[in-house]
């Protein structure tokens, strides 16, 4: 039994046309519903009032760090257990993204005039901490529980622009982490 001429025609027209038409109807009419990032995304504002000092007491201000992406803690110079949770996730983030890892610099701004342990900093080599000259800069981090509980970021141009949850889940940082250094051509 043959298939006719017609239907040859058709079956041909078909093999051509459908995934065309799958293809417009994935392109326009299905979208996904939702894609969420595990941090919360902050209105995108650059960062004011940089001057500051550092740890080692000398001034240094915080454009010295652009072109870098910025996890930043923000929290007095008494580091608590929590504080150092958050410390140890950011080290370990930053290593986990592997030859990435010198895109990304981490930041403790110190929000008062106390001391600092040294065998704290010892512990955190390479951890840039910092004392704001000026107290507006601490209130340009939003926050829904205290400052110190949340793990920010600033692009590499300077802009604040997303704030993790208290208590972060490292998997998820270092998820959102990677999709935004794949993402993003500085920095």
């Amino acid at each position: 039994m043959q298939p006719s001429s017609r239907a040859k025609l058709l079956f041909l027209i078909g093999v051509f046309v459908v995934p065309v038409l799958l293809a417009y109807l994935a392109y326009f009419g299905v979208r996904p519903t939702t894609h969420s990032n595990y941090g919360d995304l902050l209105p995108v504002t650059p960062l004011q009032h940089t001057a500051g000092v550092s740890g080692e007491g000398g001034p240094f201000d915080l454009t010295a760090l652009r072109g870098k992406w910025l996890m930043v803690h923000v929290g007095p110079s008494h580091c608590d257990a929590a504080c150092r949770q958050q410390l140890y996730l950011m080290r370990q983030i930053r290593i986990a993204q592997g030859k990435e890892q010198a895109r990304i610099e981490r930041l403790w701004v110190v929000t008062d005039a106390g001391g600092l342990s040294p065998a704290l900093l010892q512990a955190h080599a390479g951890l840039h901490v910092w004392r704001p000259d000026s107290p507006a800069f601490v209130s340009q981090f939003p926050a829904t529980a205290a400052r110190s509980g949340h793990i920010y970021l600033v692009d590499p141009l300077g802009n604040l622009m997303l704030r993790f949850p208290v208590h972060p889940a490292p998997r998820e940082v270092m998820k959102d982490l990677r999709l935004l250094l794949k993402a993003s051509q500085i920095g």
